[in-house]
């Protein structure tokens, strides 16, 4: 174009009447299409740097919520997995309490990176399907489970310490909730309750499905009153001790009664004193079921009499 316009100019013609563009205009325009082209590379270079800036926040973000979400997960199973005596569970669980507080420095971590994320406008990462709001929910899940774990802890303790409920009992109590509670979560709904129970050897009829089931409902008065579909451990313990207690309490009962029925309040009770005070088929019912006693410091066995302690206990432990 330019051998061209130079061509013409020098035959000293005037403008060309085909066209309305000069060469002047096209090399103006030719510079500025340059300059454009310019800009936008850079344009384009600052956006690839801005989407990599991005991209490396994505990833860091991750790495950091996947590590503690795996942590929160573990710290779970494993507080629910604990086993030992009371006092041994007790002590896990406050060490792994101390672990879950001192652990929040991490989160802390993450939550300033997803500030910086939301700084950044980055509302999408496919690095990982965890939000800070979801892991700092997760975390409080699991402080204040730790914390009514504990608490659990103590009363089982305080439990078997004052009202002669035996560790092998919580202890059953506790595995069985443990097996039912598939997603280690704390806690039961109505229908794994309702499994748990039957278990443990509570007699609950089965009914159809919309069915009234008014044993089953009275036991959710107790455990979950506010019926908001589950049973956590706290509740479920403090439930099973309560039974617990009342079963010990009668048979305390049971065994001061038959001691009344011995002369001079020995452990023993013979087959005369029996017949004498119950009806003919309730002593036949003891009798029959009533050990031959033995002396526990001389290992003696005593003639006629029958042990009415081992009676109660096995008719309660059954």
């Amino acid at each position: 174009l330019q051998a061209l316009d130079k061509q013409i100019k020098s035959f000293n013609v005037g403008p060309n009447p085909y066209t309305w563009f000069t060469m002047d205009a096209l090399e103006d325009t030719w510079r500025n299409l340059q300059r454009i082209i310019k800009d936008r590379e850079i344009e384009l270079q600052k956006e690839s740097n801005r989407q990599e800036d991005n991209d490396r926040l994505r990833r860091d973000f991750a790495k950091l919520a996947n590590i503690f979400h795996h942590w929160l997960t573990q710290t779970r199973q494993e507080m629910m997995e604990a086993s030992g005596s009371l006092e041994e569970q007790l002590e896990v669980l406050k060490k792994k309490a101390g672990e879950i507080r001192a652990n929040k420095t991490q989160l802390r971590k993450i939550e300033e990176q997803g500030a910086m994320l939301e700084r950044n406008l980055i509302l999408d990462n496919r690095y990982t399907e965890h939000s800070t709001v979801g892991l700092a929910q997760a975390w409080d899940q699991l402080d204040q489970l730790a914390m009514r774990m504990q608490h659990n802890l103590e009363q089982q303790i305080q439990a078997r310490n004052q009202s002669g409920v035996t560790e092998e009992a919580l202890r059953e109590f506790s595995m069985m909730f443990k097996h039912f509670d598939k997603e280690k979560c704390g806690r039961l709904d109505h229908q794994q309750f309702k499994s748990c129970l039957r278990a443990l050897g509570y007699d609950l009829p089965m009914v159809d499905e919309g069915q009234p089931e008014p044993e089953f409902n009275r036991i959710l008065d107790i455990v979950d009153p506010n019926r908001d579909g589950y049973v956590t451990l706290q509740e479920y313990m403090a439930f099973m001790i309560s039974k617990e207690t009342e079963n010990i309490q009668s048979s305390e009962e049971i065994e001061m009664a038959f001691r009344a029925l011995s002369k001079e309040f020995r452990p023993y009770v013979t087959a005369e004193e029996l017949y004498a005070n119950l009806t003919t088929e309730q002593a036949e019912y003891c009798i029959k079921r009533m050990k031959p006693y033995t002396d526990a410091i001389s290992g003696r066995s005593i003639q006629g009499g029958l042990d009415y302690e081992q009676f109660v206990h096995a008719l309660f432990q059954s």
